[in-house]
């Protein structure tokens, strides 16, 4: 389920940049006899009204800190100042959400023996009223001791780059003196693969350290989706100015630090606290290994779900199932009782 709903994030992203991306390349680019390039800034409501109210501010700061530095290459350290700053922003909410995360997951590991149980039988399962059962008892599994079915959000903070993402790219490529601005040798304006290669691999060896601090069961679901940034970052920096490029680079080292602090800091410290809480605290234990038959089914000893149990409560009807006799006909006294009104009618 986790790995659905970053999917589920980052194609949700993948989609709106690629449409901004989409829009700015296909702008109208101009090249003086000088070399100089220039593109006409896009004039339509929602694409002008991205470059008129994020694009051209973000310019204007470059242009700003590009003077105030008075270097050739103060664009390309301005937009790593830029970076820099708003990853001390986001720090605090990402560091909030990776311990939630982790939590979760420690949670999630302390709990897995009953989930394991309930996910064999669910696959065993072979009516819909037992398998309304097992997804309840999974829910009180979950209810019960603290935790949560429905994941943190990993993929919330790429979503709120989104506008400076988009708004950092048009600044790049509608500005003259940005576009044609280098930094240490390298075109600002211009796509590079270095940038590219460089930008992606700092997202791999972060995803990597983020898979050394998870348990043999979360890595499963977790292969995946450590791909996911590296690929979000090849692809948009491989058909954008290397400005963009420098931002996903400067991205990349501040957050390879802090998945570090998070690997060998963080988590250390969760998994201690988690375990001495389970130590005076132990888990609530929804459903047992002797409720289930040895091909993992679920048997009659499995109490029922709680949800289940205030439907009943309040005088809602359980599922019926093929055994209950409301669905087997009249009983054998009604059966006497017809019989015996057709007699006295025949005398």
């Amino acid at each position: 389920m986790n790995t659905k709903f970053k999917r589920f994030g980052m194609g949700a992203g993948l989609t709106t940049l690629a449409l901004v991306l989409a829009a700015c390349s296909n702008s109208t680019q101009h090249v003086s006899k000088s070399g100089i390039v220039t593109r006409t800034p896009p004039t339509g409501f929602f694409y002008g009204s991205l470059y008129k109210y994020v694009s051209t501010p973000i310019s204007h700061l470059l242009d700003s800190i590009a003077h105030v530095l008075g270097t050739s290459s103060g664009y390309g350290w301005a937009i790593l100042l830029i970076t820099l700053v708003v990853r001390l922003v986001l720090m605090p909410f990402m560091l909030r959400q990776q311990r939630n995360m982790t939590e979760q997951q420690e949670k999630t590991r302390v709990l897995q023996p009953q989930l394991s149980l309930l996910q064999k039988a669910a696959k065993m399962s072979q009516d819909q009223t037992t398998t309304m059962q097992i997804n309840g008892l999974m829910q009180d599994v979950y209810k019960k001791n603290g935790s949560s079915m429905i994941p943190q959000m990993g993929c919330l903070m790429m979503l709120v780059q989104l506008p400076i993402i988009s708004g950092l790219y048009q600044a790049v490529a509608y500005s003259k003196d940005i576009a044609n601005a280098k930094f240490l040798g390298i075109a600002l304006g211009h796509t590079n693969l270095p940038v590219t290669i460089i930008a992606t691999l700092l997202y791999v060896l972060q995803g990597y350290l983020m898979l050394q601090g998870s348990t043999p069961e979360q890595r499963k679901t977790m292969q995946t989706s450590m791909w996911l940034s590296p690929m979000f970052t090849f692809f948009i920096s491989i058909i954008s100015p290397a400005g963009l490029g420098l931002y996903f680079l400067g991205t990349g080292i501040i957050i390879l630090i802090q998945q570090l602090i998070v690997t060998y800091v963080m988590l250390p410290s969760i998994r201690k606290r988690m375990d001495a809480e389970m130590a005076d605290n132990p888990p609530v234990e929804v459903v047992t290994p002797d409720m289930f038959n040895a091909d993992g089914s679920i048997t009659s000893r499995a109490p029922m779900p709680s949800a289940m149990g205030a439907m009943q409560s309040m005088g809602v009807a359980k599922p019926t199932t093929q055994d209950d006799d409301s669905t087997t006909g009249p009983t054998a006294e009604e059966l006497r009782a017809r019989n015996a009104g057709k007699q006295h009618r025949d005398e």
